[in-house]
Order: structure tokens, then C-alpha cells, then sequence
């Protein structure tokens, strides 16, 4: 059974700092393409970072770029997401997916397996 279980999330003053961290069993994380994408109330999901092969290229949303990290520790099959100066627009359920195929912007038939997902809450 594949499962991917997000950590990490909480609540911050716009210009903290968050690492999300997603730790993955039953899949392998290092020859696939894995993601963060969010979903804000009342907004489509976005995708915000994806990483290829455990970290053999790297692809950030605008709206995120400079300021959040993706990573992987393929020993351990853990996909991070680091996040710094945070502002209040960045609130959001963030979810770790794995992907059949790289995609700029969320599609269902994109996902092959996705968490539960971890709230971030960036207050003004």
C-alpha cells in the first residue's frame, strides 16, 4: 500500500519560516517525479514545486520561486518542502504527490498518489 504522510504544517507571522517534510512507504521516491501543490478555500489547486529523480531538476511555481525549496533524501524516501518569507497569500492545505508526468498546472489525471494533506496559516 503506497502512502505519503505530510508533516509539518502549523501556523506563522507573514515573513516566517515552515519546512513541510513527506514521508513516503510503498513508493519510491527517487526515479519519479514528486510535487507540493496547495489549495486555498475557494481556489483551485496550484501547483507550487516539483523535483525529477530525487533531485536531478528542480521547477517552482512564480509565485513561490526564491522563496521555497524542494528536496528530497532518497535514503530516507522523504520529499521536503522548504519555505521562507511567507506571506499571508501562502495559506493553504499544502499536499506531497507523486505524478505520472510533469505538469505546470494541477490536473487530476496528473496524480498518482497524494497525502492527507498539512494546513499552513500565514498571518498578517
Amino acid at each position: 500500500e503506497v502512502q505519503l504522510v505530510e508533516s509539518g504544517g502549523g501556523s506563522v507571522q507573514a515573513g516566517g519560516s515552515l519546512r513541510l517534510t513527506c514521508a513516503a512507504s510503498g513508493y519510491t521516491i527517487s526515479n519519479n517525479t514528486m510535487t507540493w501543490f496547495r489549495q486555498a478555500p475557494g481556489k483551485e489547486r496550484e501547483i507550487v514545486a516539483t523535483i525529477y529523480s530525487g533531485g536531478s531538476a528542480r521547477d517552482y511555481a512564480a509565485s513561490v520561486k526564491g522563496r521555497f525549496t524542494i528536496s528530497a533524501d532518497t535514503a530516507k524516501n522523504m520529499l521536503y518542502l522548504q519555505m521562507n518569507s511567507l506571506k499571508p497569500e501562502d495559506t493553504a492545505m499544502y499536499y506531497c504527490a507523486a505524478l505520472h508526468y510533469f505538469t505546470y498546472y494541477y490536473r487530476d489525471s496528473a496524480v498518482r498518489y497524494q497525502g492527507q494533506g498539512t494546513q499552513v496559516t500565514v498571518s498578517s
